[in-house]
C-alpha cells in the first residue's frame, strides 16, 4: 500500500514539474517573442511619423510582416502561459491562479487590437489608395498599436500581482520572486497610469517596470531549471 502510494505521489510530482516546465518555455517564448518584436523591430517599421512609418513598410515589407508574425506569436505564448500558470498553480490558490489567467488572457486580447492595427496598416500601405488618404490611415493605426501596448501595461501589471501573491503565500517558489513581481506588477500599473495622466515624464518611469523584468526572467529561470517545489508541512 505504502510502495503504491509513493508512485502516486511521484507520478503527480512529476506531472506538476512537466506543467512547471512547459509553463517556463510559454515564457520564454514570450519573452523572446516581446524582445525581437517590440525591442528590436518595432522601431524599424513604426515611427512617430506616419509619413516615415509608411516608407519603412514600403521599403521593408518583409520586416514589418515578421513585426507582425512575432506580435501573433507574443499574444498565442501569453495566452498559453496564463493557463498553464493556472495548471500550476490552482491547487496552491485557486482564486489567484484563476486571475493570473484572466489578466494574462485579457492583456493578450489586448495586444490583438494591435495585431489587427499592424495588419491593416500593411494593408493600406500596399494598396492603390491616395497617398494623403494612406498617411492619414497609418497615423491612427499606429497610434491604436501605441495605445494598445500602452493600456495593456495595466492588464500586465495586473497578472504579475496575483502571481506573485500565490509564490509568497505558498513557498513553493522563492519568497522574494513573489515580492520582486508583485513589486513590478504595482510599477507597470504606475507606470500606465502616470503615462496617461498628462505628466511631462522621462526615461525614469521605465525604472517603475524594472522590477518585473528582473523578476520575469528569473521566473522563467526558476521554472526551466527548477520547477515548483514539492508541498511540504512548511508550506
Amino acid at each position: 500500500m505504502d510502495k503504491g502510494l509513493n508512485l502516486n505521489i511521484d507520478d503527480k510530482r512529476s506531472k506538476l514539474l512537466a506543467t512547471a516546465r512547459t509553463a517556463g518555455i510559454w515564457y520564454l517564448l514570450m519573452a523572446i517573442s516581446g524582445i525581437l518584436g517590440f525591442l528590436i523591430l518595432h522601431s524599424q517599421v513604426y515611427s512617430a511619423n506616419p509619413e516615415q512609418t509608411l516608407s519603412n513598410i514600403l521599403e521593408a515589407e518583409t520586416v514589418a510582416r515578421l513585426r507582425l508574425l512575432l506580435e501573433l506569436v507574443i499574444i498565442v505564448s501569453q495566452a498559453l502561459t496564463a493557463i498553464w500558470f493556472y495548471r500550476l498553480f490552482k491547487s496552491c490558490n485557486e482564486w489567484a491562479a484563476l486571475a493570473t489567467a484572466i489578466w494574462g488572457t485579457v492583456n493578450a486580447v489586448v495586444i490583438m487590437v494591435s495585431a489587427i492595427a499592424m495588419g491593416a496598416s500593411i494593408k493600406i500601405a500596399l494598396s492603390s489608395q491616395l497617398l494623403e488618404d494612406k498617411i492619414i490611415s497609418i497615423d491612427v493605426l499606429s497610434n491604436v498599436i501605441s495605445n494598445s501596448w500602452s493600456v495593456g501595461g495595466l492588464f500586465f501589471g495586473l497578472w504579475l500581482i496575483p502571481l506573485g501573491y500565490i509564490i509568497t503565500s505558498s513557498k513553493r517558489m522563492p519568497v522574494w520572486l513573489g515580492r520582486t513581481l508583485i513589486v513590478g506588477g504595482v510599477g507597470y500599473l504606475l507606470s500606465t497610469i502616470i503615462n496617461y495622466s498628462g505628466v511631462t515624464t522621462g526615461s525614469w518611469t521605465r525604472i517603475l517596470t524594472l522590477p518585473a523584468t528582473i523578476g520575469e526572467f528569473w521566473m522563467i529561470g526558476y521554472l526551466l531549471i527548477f520547477g515548483i517545489r514539492p508541498v511540504t508541512k512548511e508550506n
